[in-house]
């Protein structure tokens, strides 16, 4: 029976703690899914949409971007995407009474987790200048609003345009042609916060910014070494692969501050012996202090070179540029400072060079631990090194793995959505749309808030997530936010970010991945690509939640008519009509996508995108080749009486979305506000299991933040490490706290200290 939303905000003042698990999925897996899905849908309604999640005829999951094979599960699904999907299928609602009776301030002042549990938005809803409530507001006027404050601005440059990964193909490329018609380049997206480190070393060093693996090659590979990365809860369908791999007959070597129960043991819930014993994952485990992944790849180069025979001398004379630079730095690789960077044992490194001497297809798989900290770029470009080496791109079974968390984030910025667009993206915009584009670059995530802040931005419109709760510095994000003149989120549920306005605010409720969309040109679908580059379609299957929602296509067309006029040429009422005219234009747009309309009739589960690497080891660089880099090997440096902290997810969690306040694996139960420390960590500092501290964040200008009340955990974390979930420590990560070139909040390794606390 579906279940009423909490009316008040649950108590997490004294969370209960149990030693971690050691296995993932499960029964339990299958009664806490089945629980919450339940509880939003009710039984009959869970079963007709679960059935439809990630099927050829059905939807994509609004979850992660994990790819599906071309056979199906019934169940192609896991925990958390059905978590995702029963809030989203929700029969919760929130009318226009729901914001009559709470003003703006007590939203403010709920939780993430009580916000999202309302339900689903059912009306646009507008909070004028000076009104302490939002109201509701017809469709005309809220684009009449942002035509308004669009037309009153200096410059185009005065408006951002974020996007969110999960944002459709079709959308993501209108709304980036609005904003060049328009006239700024001002699109950042979530990937700037996730993924954008991952892209910056891999487009320099292979010359795409993504992976060069599918899922076949994942299930052929001798060793798979998974950096910085925790599936059991981020990426849960990724485990079913790595069971096969291993059934295979491949290794894994984990690599991460924290044990996680999903590479320890996977009991997979869709067959009775994964049910009941289980797949052992991991055959090494490098449990490596945060930041030191840099010094142990460059330790592992150096051995790969010392040792006869272990060089693909064929692949890096044909493909490669820069090895002789690259070779002198490797050698100069010292043992003593790696064990000091990585807090590893020489035994364990030792371990880890024979796994990957005796393995010939090798693929390393690497999110947010690698990607979120100072040194992120240069520490991808080593693991690019390691494959580089050993001939590892462009073979089967082997290649780079960077896994995307958010279900489009990649189809996105293959759309266009990037602030820093190539040139002949822009050529042949223009000369498909007859437009001039902008062609300085834009604001990515940190220059946004930097530019709200300062008075430089005065219009930010999102298309889909939860920007304040995203984004680091929460104190600065907020108030920038608050400067703005209008604040605008294309949504499906609440989130912080309503409560957190410029001086007037819009709400645009939108149809979500489970909802039919009906436009004047009949059903439509959309389409998504994968984090291996496979697009496919996506079409919901449920009455919408209320007739007053509108689809992203529609609102993104509507509000280009609204601003732009009788001036704009770009057929939008058109594109609203019919999603395959966006496509037709897609495919003279975008290479790869040629022929769109007609690969995706001829191929229900979607095609593959080319990867110039992968497909005929072409390596698409400014030298033709596969570029070696030699960076200066960097680690974060710790003061006496500090810990290096990482924000993380629980399993409870998905980004932003709080789908509880339990992390299962972990141990954790009714409370978020923890902070997991080393027991010998916890002594030195006289901090005992179950004390209350406050963190506070060092930043090298002197400047504090504090985040107050976190429950002391005693964890077997790396020691010197500690790790608490975002976005609740997302305020101790100081704005200029960004990875080099790809300007990347610092979030995976935050200095700080951890002071009595008065909360218990």
């Amino acid at each position: 029976m579906v279940s009423k939303p909490p009316a008040g905000d649950p108590v997490q003042d004294a969370p209960q703690v149990a030693p971690p698990q050691h296995a993932a999925a499960g029964l339990p897996a299958v009664a806490h899914t089945l629980k919450a899905a339940h509880a939003q849908m009710g039984v009959r309604r869970t079963a007709r949409t679960l059935l439809k999640v990630n099927q050829k005829d059905g939807f994509d999951c609004p979850g992660c971007a994990w790819p599906e094979g071309d056979k199906r599960h019934v169940a192609e699904f896991c925990e958390n995407g059905a978590k995702a999907v029963a809030e989203e299928a929700t029969l919760r609602r929130v009318t226009p009474d729901f914001f009559a009776a709470h003003p703006v301030t007590d939203l403010a002042a709920r939780s993430g987790y009580w916000l999202g549990q309302q339900g689903r938005i059912t009306q646009p809803m507008y909070l004028p200048e000076g009104a302490d409530r939002y109201e509701a507001v017809t469709w005309e006027r809220a684009f009449a609003i942002i035509a308004e404050e669009l037309g009153a601005l200096s410059s185009p440059d005065e408006a951002l345009f974020y996007t969110s990964g999960r944002t459709s193909n079709e959308a993501a490329f209108l709304l980036q042609l609005f904003a060049r018609e328009f006239g700024t380049n001002n699109l950042p997206d979530c990937s700037n916060m996730c993924h954008e480190s991952s892209g910056s070393a891999l487009n320099e060093t292979i010359g795409i910014g993504k992976g060069s693996v599918s899922l076949e090659d994942l299930h052929q590979a001798d060793l798979i070494i998974v950096a910085g990365q925790n599936p059991g809860t981020n990426h849960p369908r990724m485990l079913s692969a790595l069971e096969k791999a291993k059934a295979a007959g491949a290794r894994i070597i984990s690599v991460n501050p924290l044990p996680e129960a999903g590479l320890e043991k996977f009991r997979n819930p869709q067959t009775p012996q994964g049910m009941l014993k289980g797949a052992a994952l991991t055959d090494l485990f490098l449990q490596i202090r945060i930041g030191g992944d840099q010094a142990l790849f460059r330790l592992l180069n150096k051995l790969i070179l010392e040792t006869r025979g272990a060089v693909d001398e064929g692949f890096v004379r044909e493909h490669t540029h820069g090895f002789e630079e690259f070779a002198a730095a490797a050698r100069a690789a010292d043992w003593d400072e790696t064990l000091a960077a990585t807090g590893l044992g020489r035994d364990e490194i030792e371990r880890a060079l024979e796994m990957v001497l005796d393995s010939r297809r090798t693929i390393v798989c690497w999110a947010m631990g690698l990607t979120q900290h100072k040194h992120s770029v240069p520490t991808i470009r080593e693991v690019v090194n390691l494959l580089l080496l050993r001939g590892a791109i462009g073979r089967p079974g082997a290649g780079v793995c960077p896994v995307r968390g958010h279900s489009n984030v990649q189809g996105d910025r293959t759309m266009g959505i990037f602030e820093r667009p190539a040139p002949a993206f822009l050529d042949a915009l223009d000369k498909e749309f007859g437009i001039v584009s902008p062609r300085h670059h834009g604001f990515d995530v940190v220059r946004s808030i930097q530019a709200l802040r300062d008075g430089e931005a005065k219009v930010f419109f999102a298309m889909g997530g939860n920007f304040v709760a995203a984004t680091p510095d929460t104190e600065v994000t907020e108030a920038a936010m608050r400067r703005a003149r209008l604040t605008v989120h294309v949504s499906t549920k609440l989130n912080r970010s309503h409560a957190v306005t410029g001086r007037r605010a819009l709400i645009l409720p939108t149809l979500g991945r489970t909802d039919k969309d009906v436009q004047r040109g009949g059903k439509q679908f959309v389409t998504v690509e994968d984090s291996m580059s496979l697009v496919h379609a996506s079409r919901g299957n449920l009455p919408p939640a209320s007739p007053h929602l509108l689809s992203e296509p529609a609102i993104v067309a509507r509000m280009a008519r609204a601003v732009l006029g009788a001036a704009s040429a770009t057929p939008w009422e058109e594109f609203e009509k019919d999603y395959a005219t966006i496509r037709d234009r897609i495919a003279r747009v975008v290479p790869g996508f040629e022929d769109f309309n007609a690969r995706l009739a001829a191929h229900p589960g979607g095609f593959a995108l080319p990867h110039a690497p992968r497909d005929e080891r072409r390596f698409p660089t400014a030298t033709g080749k596969a570029n070696f880099t030699a960076a200066p090997v960097e680690y974060p440096r710790v003061p006496q009486g500090r810990l290096l902290l990482q924000t993380l997810r629980s399993h409870d969690q998905y980004n932003t979305t709080i789908y509880g306040l339990d992390d299962r694996y972990r141990g954790i139960k009714g409370g978020r506000r923890v902070v997991l420390v080393h027991p010998e960590d916890a002594a030195e500092l006289g901090l005992a299991d179950g004390a209350y501290t406050d963190l506070v964040s060092e930043w090298t200008d002197g400047s504090e933040r504090r985040a107050p009340g976190f429950r002391v955990v005693h964890y077997p974390t790396a020691r010197g490490c500690a790790a608490a979930y975002y976005p609740e420590t997302n305020v101790l990560v100081p704005l200029e706290s960004t990875a080099d070139v790809s300007n990347t909040p610092a979030s995976k390794s935050v200095v700080v200290r951890l002071e009595q606390s008065p909360t218990a």
